[in-house]
């Protein structure tokens, strides 16, 4: 899908790293708006009506776990893509996957990785993927990063065993 446009908000309390992601999405055409904590995101993302969200998950003010169920429990937001881009552990990811999150990218990544978790997730969204209890990933497929995708999270929603994949 080279050349395929959207928006993506990039929500990190550590300045260089948002740059750092900033950089590397708008070099693959991609629109980009940042905030700096999760009370920021929360301010903007009516306004931004992003495509996809990243969130890093130790920020000052709104941790991006918290953030994360925020948005799911909007019901303008609740079905927009979401990934933790964080250096997580396993308790991290069993806490992004409780509140809803799609896609976890561990801190330090490749910036190819980034994209692709991105890009993947937008194409979910556009295909109808987003859809709570269905659509194309509820059989569990999912990203070809080390990302749990929303299908692993329906999976677990309806109490059935999941494996998570190692983070590095």
């Amino acid at each position: 899908m080279p050349g395929a446009s959207g928006r993506v908000l990039v929500v990190d309390d550590n300045k260089v790293i948002r740059q750092l992601i900033r950089v590397n999405l708008e070099l693959e055409g991609l629109e980009v708006v940042t905030a700096a904590d999760g009370a920021e995101c929360l301010d903007v993302v009516h306004q931004v009506r992003p495509d996809v969200v990243t969130l890093d998950v130790v920020m000052p003010r709104l941790d991006g776990l918290r953030t994360a169920a925020r948005l799911r429990a909007d019901p303008r937001t609740r079905d927009t893509p979401l990934a933790i881009v964080s250096a997580c552990g396993h308790h991290e990811i069993e806490a992004g996957l409780e509140v809803g999150v799609d896609a976890f990218l561990a801190k330090p990544f490749e910036p190819a990785e980034l994209v692709l978790m991105v890009r993947q997730l937008m194409e979910r969204a556009r295909g109808g993927g987003r859809q709570r209890g269905g659509g194309p990933d509820a059989d569990g497929g999912g990203a070809q990063t080390n990302a749990p995708v929303r299908g692993q999270r329906e999976q677990r929603e309806q109490g059935q065993e999941v494996d998570l994949p190692a983070v590095p």
